[in-house]
C-alpha cells in the first residue's frame, strides 16, 4: 500500500509540473540537423543612377533567424561564423554596399512575401544571391534580385523575350521566388532544404538526402553529395540575415540606405519610348528605366495593347495630361528599311549590327523567311539601341555556331578527296595489273 501511495504522490508532483518544462509551440516546424551565391558583386547591366540616400529603420530581428535554429547545432555554428568572417571581414565594402541599396527592397519584398505566406527573414536570401541588385547576371545566364535561370523563372510565370525580362523585376520575381520556395517547402519540410534545393535544384538534393540516408540539411556539410556552394548556402543566408538585422554589431555603422521604392503606376495604350515617358512625368529617361527593369529596350513592348509603366511618385495626373497631347505616331519610334533584292533577314541583320533575333522580334516574325524586294521592315533605332548582356551572348552563340559549322565543312573535303584519291589509285593498280 506505501508503494502505491507513493507512486500517486510522485504522478501528481509530476503533473503540476509538467508545464514549466514545456517549451516552444507544438507548430513549430522543426530545425535542421538557380545559379550559386555571390561573393562578389556581380557585374550590372548598367551603371545604377544616382539616386536620393535616406537613413530608414530596419525592424530589428533575433540574433538568430527565426525560420532556421542552428546554435544547438556544432556544425552550423562552425559555417555561420566562417560565412559572418566573409561579410565582416574579406568582402567587407561590398557588403556594406548591399546593405544600403537593401533599403530600397526591403519594404516592397516583404509585403509581397508576408502576402504569399513566406517567412519575411527569406528576403535576405535576394542580398546572398545579388546584393539587390535587379541587374546581376550570372555566368549560367541566372538573372535578377532573385537569379533566377529562363527555365524556372518561365515555370513561375515570368515572361522573358526580346522586349522584356521580368526576372529583373523586383515585385514579380520576388512573387515568383516566393511561390517556387513555397513549393520547396512543401516538398522538403524544412526551410534549410528548401533554400538549399532553390540554390542546387530539387533533384540534387532529392539525390543527395537519399544517399546520405538523411533529411537534414545540416548533416550534408560533411559528405559529397552536394557542392560546397550549397554547403555554403544557407550558412550565408543565416549570416547575412543576422548580420543585416543588426548591423551595428558587426561594426557596420552609419549605413547610409536607400530610399524605399515609391511609383505610381499608369496604363498605357500601344507602344512608347521610355524617352517619351520621362518627357510626360517630367522626368528623367534614367529614372523610368530604373523604376521599370524589366524593360531590355527603348520602349514598352509594341506586342501589348496595354502596358502597366511604373512613373515617379506623384506624377500621375501631369503624366497623362501630357501624353494626351502626343499624337500616337510621335509616341514610338523605329527606324524604316526597303528591302532590296539579294536581301535576307541574315544579311539586313548583319548590316545593322544586330541578331537575327532581333529583327524577328522587331517585326512580329516567329521564323526566317524569304523576303520580296520592295517589302518594308522595320529597325531599332541607332540611337535609341543598346545590346544587352542577352543579346551579347545569342551574338557569340550565333557566332561560334556559323564558326564551327564552316569547320566542320573545312575538315569533311580533305577527308573526301582523300577517299576518292584511294579509290582513283585502287582503281588504277588493278587496270595497271
Amino acid at each position: 500500500m506505501g508503494k502505491l501511495r507513493l507512486f500517486a504522490i510522485l504522478c501528481f508532483i509530476s503533473f503540476l509540473f509538467a508545464p514549466l518544462y514545456a517549451s516552444g509551440s507544438p507548430e513549430e516546424k522543426p530545425a535542421d540537423s538557380h545559379p550559386p551565391p555571390i561573393i562578389s558583386e556581380k557585374p550590372a547591366e548598367k551603371t545604377e543612377p544616382v539616386i536620393i540616400k535616406t537613413k530608414v529603420e530596419i525592424k530589428s530581428a533575433a540574433a538568430e533567424p527565426e525560420i532556421v535554429p542552428y546554435k544547438s547545432n556544432s556544425v552550423a555554428v562552425k559555417a555561420v561564423e566562417k560565412s559572418t568572417v566573409l561579410f565582416t571581414e574579406r568582402i567587407r565594402e561590398r557588403f556594406a554596399m548591399w546593405l544600403s541599396r537593401s533599403g530600397k527592397y526591403l519594404e516592397l519584398m516583404k509585403e509581397i512575401l508576408k502576402n504569399k505566406n513566406v517567412p519575411e527573414d527569406i528576403v535576405f536570401l535576394s542580398l546572398i544571391e545579388s546584393g539587390f541588385n535587379p541587374y546581376a547576371y550570372s555566368v549560367a545566364r541566372a538573372a535578377g534580385p532573385w537569379q533566377f535561370i529562363s527555365a524556372t523563372a518561365k515555370r513561375y510565370g515570368l515572361v522573358i523575350d526580346w522586349w522584356r525580362d521580368e526576372r529583373r523585376d523586383p515585385a514579380k520575381s520576388t512573387a515568383a521566388a516566393a511561390d517556387y520556395l513555397s513549393d520547396l517547402y512543401e516538398m522538403f519540410g524544412s526551410w534549410n532544404l528548401a533554400m538549399a534545393a532553390y540554390n542546387a535544384g530539387e533533384g540534387r538534393i532529392l539525390k543527395a538526402l537519399k544517399r546520405s540516408k538523411s533529411d537534414d540539411y545540416w548533416s550534408l556539410l560533411n559528405t559529397r553529395h552536394i557542392k560546397s556552394e550549397t554547403k555554403n548556402y544557407v550558412p550565408r543566408f543565416i549570416a547575412a540575415s543576422t548580420i543585416a538585422a543588426n548591423p551595428e554589431e558587426f561594426g557596420f555603422r552609419n549605413i547610409e540606405y536607400h530610399q524605399p521604392l515609391n511609383y505610381d503606376e499608369v496604363m498605357v495604350n500601344g507602344p512608347i519610348d521610355l524617352e517619351v515617358a520621362a518627357k510626360c512625368a517630367d522626368s528623367k529617361i534614367e529614372t523610368i528605366k530604373e523604376l521599370n527593369p524589366e524593360l531590355r529596350r527603348w520602349c514598352t513592348p509594341p506586342g501589348m495593347p496595354v502596358y502597366m509603366l511604373r512613373i515617379p511618385s506623384g506624377t500621375k495626373e501631369i503624366f497623362q495630361k501630357n501624353l494626351a497631347e502626343i499624337p500616337e505616331n510621335e509616341r514610338f519610334s523605329v527606324a524604316a528599311y526597303t528591302v532590296k533584292k539579294g536581301d535576307t533577314i541574315e544579311k539586313i541583320a548583319k548590316k545593322s549590327g544586330l541578331s537575327v533575333k532581333a529583327v524577328l522580334a522587331l517585326n512580329s516574325m516567329e521564323r526566317v523567311k524569304p523576303l520580296q524586294p520592295g517589302t518594308g521592315i522595320t529597325l531599332p533605332p541607332k540611337e535609341k539601341f543598346q545590346p544587352d548582356r542577352e543579346d551579347r551572348y545569342d551574338n557569340r552563340k550565333a557566332s561560334y555556331k556559323k564558326s564551327k559549322k564552316t569547320k566542320t565543312v573545312k575538315t569533311k573535303k580533305p577527308r573526301n578527296k582523300k577517299v576518292l584519291l584511294t579509290a582513283l589509285e585502287k582503281k588504277k593498280t588493278v587496270v595497271n595489273d
